[in-house]
């Protein structure tokens, strides 16, 4: 019985050993098919007895006992200025008895307390005592020719330059500038001459390092049926540029473009000084008639027609008309004869001069007298110098009636006319407008007198 005791605590004590020398070295002494288990249970003589552990299906929990044992955390100092510090552990671990864990011996190495190292200061870690009276090019070195002549010496002949080699005068810089600059910016007018003429399209030299392209749709205003007779080899143009330079150093130019600047550049002048001009009518529509002015598509409505109830058959006929709106941003160009008519009226009338006329309408401030395609108002405080109640008392509708002009408004189509002037004595024209109709024009020539009178006085 003291045997099998004896033996049952022997083993008790080498399993215990096996368990701590497992746990250092990582392995789990209680798996199945572990190879320290079958030797422990090989040397005990009950191997055969042991029943083989059942599988544990997944997701099946095991009791507490049959639960691997986990590994102890281990604890490792390192530090920087005793990097062989690891290396007593290591040995403790070998050396460490049967029955102490090699954890355990090397708890106390870890648990010590590592002793701070030393600081340094600046001065012993840089020396800054030895670089006194050290200059910048002492401190750079030798110059990288001085430094590696190997180098030089294994790559041959060095490449020696100079900057008189690459120096030049600022004359001869300004002119390597002019032969590369790009010639012709979008909307300038630049002259060339003919030097191509291709089916599509005329080149010009302009100066460029390309020749410029021009379109044979940009050629001119209107159709261009023979673009070779056009424009010969040879010929001398001014173009506008359209579009800059190209990949290639071509520009794009255009003779339609520039003959449009000019044209609506011309028509705006004669705007300004209200000319009236002579056009030819080619073509009509529902509200007006069409015309070609200086190049340019022209309408005039059927409103400032003096035929606009038949203005179709005005095509082919010449006609007189004026400005009546004019904008190249929207291409818009409208003319009116009957501002034509008005303004070559107005040309016709001058301050002082006897005109006379039909009473058109009668409104309650005066009379509109029309005076041959334009109209002038004969103002109330104007009819007479006596007392007027009533202006049918003086003048009906469709009577004609002889007046003064005082004052003249071309641009905004004003004629003032004036019959009191032409009395002797204030209410005259009450009591005998026959009369003073009859002599107007003699008491016309008192009345202009008079009137520079008075704009002496007031000038």
């Amino acid at each position: 019985m003291l045997p099998a005791r004896a033996a049952a605590a022997a083993t008790a004590g080498l399993l215990s050993s096996l368990r701590h020398l497992a746990m250092a070295a990582g392995l789990d002494l209680y798996s199945v098919g572990s190879p320290v288990l079958s030797v422990v249970m090989a040397g005990s003589g009950n191997a055969s007895s042991a029943p083989s552990p059942r599988p544990v299906p997944p997701g099946e929990l095991r009791r507490p006992s049959e639960l691997p044992l986990r590994k102890p955390p281990q604890v490792l100092l390192i530090k920087k200025d005793a990097p062989a510090a690891a290396e007593p552990a290591a040995v403790d671990a070998q050396t460490a008895p049967e029955g102490q864990p090699a954890s355990a011996a090397a708890a106390p190495l870890a648990a010590a307390p590592a002793a701070p190292a030393k600081q340094r200061s600046d001065d012993e870690l840089f020396d800054m005592g030895g670089m006194e009276g050290l200059s910048m090019a002492d401190l750079l070195g030798p110059a990288d020719q001085q430094r590696r002549p190997s180098q030089a010496q294994n790559s041959g002949e060095a490449l020696r330059r100079s900057v008189d080699d690459f120096d030049f005068d600022e004359e001869a810089f300004l002119a390597a500038l002019d032969e590369n600059e790009p010639v012709g910016t979008t909307g300038e007018v630049v002259k060339g001459v003919v030097i191509s003429v291709e089916s599509d399209g005329v080149y010009v030299d302009i100066g460029g390092k390309a020749p410029g392209f021009m379109p044979k749709n940009e050629a001119g205003l209107g159709v261009i049926t023979n673009i070779k007779e056009r424009f010969p080899k040879g010929l001398e143009v001014e173009v506008l540029v359209t579009r800059e330079q190209n990949a290639d150093g071509m520009v794009t130019i255009s003779a339609r473009a520039l003959a449009l600047r000019q044209s609506w550049e011309k028509v705006r002048q004669m705007e300004k000084e209200g000319k009236v001009l002579q056009v030819k009518i080619n073509g009509f529509n529902r509200g007006g008639v069409t015309c070609d002015l200086e190049g340019l598509r022209a309408f005039i409505p059927r409103s400032q027609l003096q035929q606009g109830e038949q203005h179709e058959a005005l095509v082919g006929k010449t006609l007189g008309v004026t400005f009546l709106e004019v904008n190249p941003e929207t291409r818009k160009l409208v003319l009116s004869e009957k501002k034509a008519a008005t303004a070559a009226r107005f040309a016709e009338l001058q301050v002082g001069q006897l005109v006379e006329g039909v009473v058109a309408s009668i409104k309650p401030y005066g009379y509109f007298i029309d005076l041959g395609g334009i109209s002038g108002l004969l103002h109330q405080s104007c009819v007479s110098g006596g007392q007027l109640r009533d202006l049918r008392e003086v003048f009906n509708a469709g009577e004609r009636v002889r007046a003064l002009i005082t004052e003249l408004d071309a641009g905004r189509g004003r004629i003032a006319l004036n019959t009191a002037l032409l009395e002797n004595q204030p209410g005259e024209i009450l009591i005998d407008k026959d009369t003073l109709q009859r002599e107007a024009e003699d008491r016309a020539n008192k009345a202009r007198s008079l009137l520079r009178q008075q704009e002496q006085s007031a000038g």
